[in-house]
C-alpha cells in the first residue's frame, strides 16, 4: 500500500522565540515501488519531510498513512513501522560501531527477535545486495574499509530489516567519484532486482535524472514540483528555478 501524507506541517520549537516552520501543508501519496527523487536547496524542508515518514519525527500538525495505517498515532509502534520504512542518514558510517561486519548488518534483525538462522540469512542477503560478499568482508573491521564501502554496509545494515520503503539521505554525500558512482549503481541495481520504493534526498539533478521516476521539488517548506524528470526540468528551465535549487 502506498504512503500518504496529509496537509504535514513541522514547526521546531513552537510557541519559542526561534520557532521556524520547516514543512508547510504538504499533501502527496508515494505509490508502491516508485524511485521517488526529493530535490531543493539547503533548508527547504528535504530532510524534514522525509524523517517524517518512518516516525522519526511526529508532524505538528497533519498525517503521515504507511500500509493503512496513521503512524503519527501514540500507540504506534516505531519499531513496526521501521519495518515497513528504513531510513539511512546523511553520512551513515559514522554510526558503525560493531567490531565486524556482519555484526553490524545483524544489529537491526537482532532487535527484532529473529532467531539466529533469520538473521544470518537476512546478513547474507542484505551484503549481496550492495555488492559485498559475505565471505570476503563478513569479519572484517567495518573501519578498515573504503568510504564507499563503509556506506554500503550501513545500507546493508537498514536492508537486513527487509524494509518495503528505503530512504536514503544523501547517499553519496562526501564519497570520491569512483565510491559515488559505485553507490549510485546498487541503488538502481536494488530498486530494479527488488521493486521496493526507494526515496532519495540529494542535491545533484545529474544522481537523480538517471535514477528516479519522479521528483518532488521541496521550496521553503513546500511542494513547489511534482513529475518525472523531463517534466521538472523542463518547467526549471521554462521558469528558470534551478538557481532556487542549486
Amino acid at each position: 500500500m502506498p504512503i500518504q501524507v496529509e496537509h504535514l506541517t513541522h514547526t521546531y520549537l513552537p510557541g519559542s522565540p526561534f520557532s521556524a516552520t520547516a514543512i508547510h501543508d504538504l499533501n502527496l501519496t508515494i505509490e508502491d515501488g516508485e524511485f521517488i527523487g526529493v530535490l531543493g536547496h539547503t533548508g527547504s524542508g528535504k530532510t524534514t519531510f522525509v524523517q517524517h515518514l518512518n516516525g522519526l519525527l511526529k508532524p505538528t500538525e497533519g498525517r503521515v498513512w504507511v500500509d493503512g495505517k496513521d503512524i503519527t498515532q501514540k500507540n504506534v509502534s516505531l519499531l513496526d513501522v521501521r519495518k515497513r520504512v528504513g531510513l539511512v542518514f546523511q553520512y551513515p558510517e559514522y554510526q558503525l560501531f560493531e567490531e565486524t561486519v556482519a555484526k553490524d548488518v545483524a544489529f537491526g534483525p537482532k532487535n527484532m527477535g529473529l532467531d539466529k538462522a533469520e538473521i544470518d540469512r537476512r546478513v547474507h542477503w542484505a551484503l549481496e545486495q550492495v555488492g559485498l560478499e559475505y565471505g570476503a568482508m563478513g569479519e572484517s573491521s567495518p573501519f578498515e574499509l573504503s568510504g564507499g564501502q563503509m556506506r554500503r554496509v550501513a545500507i546493508a545494515g537498514v536492508l537486513a530489516m527487509q524494509p518495503k520503503t528505503l530512504i536514503l539521505d544523501e547517499p553519496t554525500a562526501g564519497l570520491d567519484p569512483r565510491g559515488r558512482r559505485a553507490v549510485l549503481e546498487m541503488i538502481r541495481r536494488l530498486h530494479a532486482d527488488t521493486g521496493m520504493t526507494v526515496i532519495m534526498v540529494s542535491h545533484s539533478m545529474d544522481d537523480i535524472a538517471t535514477l528516479a521516476t519522479r521528483l518532488l521539488v521541496m521550496c521553503r517548506g513546500e511542494l513547489a514540483m511534482s513529475g518525472t524528470p523531463q517534466e521538472v526540468f523542463a518547467r526549471l528551465i521554462m521558469y528558470n528555478f534551478s538557481e532556487r535549487i542549486a
